[in-house]
């Protein structure tokens, strides 16, 4: 089995779960929970905004354990698979939710959504094994740009469907629409599950109760320390405010734009795909310069792109200004998000990583999607306008590049005397 063909199968993965990102948390799901689930009432947004919250936050609470237990047991593939099961069963559930099942879609979303997020400790975790020191920063951008590519392709796919608007009258096509979401997510990510295998570590025993207080332990010895990696601990902190901030942006784009500047439902639709079109240069593009300039600077220039996208979608005073802005920010999320799935990557103990990667994506990551939107909302609320709102994730971007000002992005050798391998074994 050529090492190409693993790759391609880890970026079809990519190629896949973004679809579900795109149509289930930041376009189609979002305004069909608020206007035909919920009938346009108030309180779907409080309804929605916790069910993003809780499903982040039991991600958040498990993603350490169960990274602990997939480098203890060496079954990382087991439990990638279970989490995307996890996510497409769900999701095809959603298709038959209908008016007044505000609690029901919920708990379903959050369902859904765990199982995506969750499954992206593991998913990750695999760029070290498939990319060398000198190609994660392309890899880890090839990745992005297939997820959104993949985006782009079921936006494509869901225009017939979504065509008559977000609205109770087109209900129906609105439901068949998350069955395709969730067969194009199986589909597309089964060639991972044949082509990679797990490695043999240790024993190799399934997970049990055991395993479990294990992984917890193992974990509580990572916290007491992290501060043995200094540059780690404060990436991570960076990548917690400024990905805070993008996180929020994300959850929050079509609804400020249906909102703010009255975009109707095709209009959303050719906006995100221009939004994904751009995030796949940016993920391309920002890939090589990772290579050749280092993660780090690729993330300080990409903060730099946010604040200017920032500040021109809160002057934004027309669609087309709205539209160059989106574009914009396509290009900048694409290329941070890549820079820094490999500034994590190479910050990260090659024996530790999926553990590593669990606080990486889950502590840290799905952390931030929960006080993102609360300020974000609180804000709103107060000043009673979402652009003052908006601007308030000035101050995430702030802290987050003066943090990542302070990283020294070297990669961490297995012989490093900090190191957890080097440390008492549990």
């Amino acid at each position: 089995m050529t090492q190409k063909l693993k790759v391609f199968s880890w970026l079809l993965f990519d190629f896949a779960n973004t679809a579900f990102s795109v149509m289930m948390v930041t376009f189609a799901f979002p305004l069909y929970f608020k206007n035909v689930i919920c009938g346009g009432a108030p309180s779907g947004d409080a309804m929605w905004g916790v069910s993003v919250s809780v499903s982040m936050l039991f991600v958040a609470v498990i993603s350490p354990v169960l990274g602990a237990a997939s480098d203890y047991s060496g079954r990382r593939k087991r439990y990638l698979f279970f989490f995307t099961l996890l996510s497409v069963v769900a999701t095809a559930l959603l298709g038959f939710s209908a008016p007044g099942m505000a609690i029901a879609a919920a708990l379903l979303f959050i369902l859904a959504n765990m199982g995506f997020e969750g499954g992206l400790v593991f998913y990750d975790a695999y760029l070290k094994e498939i990319a060398s020191d000198k190609s994660i920063g392309r890899v880890s951008g090839y990745g992005f740009a297939m997820g959104y590519l993949g985006s782009l392709t079921i936006l494509l796919l869901m225009m017939p469907l979504l065509s008559g608007g977000i609205v109770p009258e087109n209900a129906s096509n609105i439901r068949t629409g998350f069955m395709v979401t969730a067969l194009f997510f199986a589909i597309f990510s089964l060639p991972l599950f044949i082509v990679l295998r797990d490695e043999k570590k240790r024993d190799g025993r399934a997970i049990s109760m055991g395993l479990i207080v294990r992984s917890i332990k193992e974990v509580k010895h990572t916290v007491r320390h992290i501060m043995h990696y200094p540059d780690l601990a404060r990436f991570l902190l960076a990548y917690f405010f400024y990905n805070d901030a993008i996180l929020t942006i994300i959850a929050f784009s079509s609804i400020y734009a249906q909102n703010t500047l009255a975009f109707t439902t095709r209009e959303l639709i050719v906006f995100f795909m221009l939004v994904q079109t751009t995030a796949i240069v940016g993920s391309v593009v920002f890939g090589f310069i990772t290579d050749r300039i280092g993660p780090k600077r690729t993330i300080v220039f990409t903060l730099m792109i946010w604040f200017g996208v920032v500040l021109a979608a809160v002057f934004a005073d027309s669609k087309e200004l709205f539209f160059a802005t989106g574009m914009l920010a396509g290009m900048a999320m694409g290329s941070s998000q890549a820079a820094s799935r490999s500034m994590m990557a190479k910050l990260t103990p090659r024996e530790h990583v999926a553990e590593f990667f669990g606080f990486y994506d889950g502590t840290f990551g799905k952390a931030s999607a929960i006080v993102g939107p609360l300020v974000f909302g609180m804000v709103s609320a107060q000043a009673d306008s979402q652009k003052a709102a908006l601007s308030s994730l000035l101050v995430f971007f702030a802290i987050g590049l003066v943090l990542m000002l302070r990283v020294r992005s070297q990669s961490i050798p297995v012989s490093d005397p900090h190191s957890i391998t080097g440390a008492t074994r549990l």
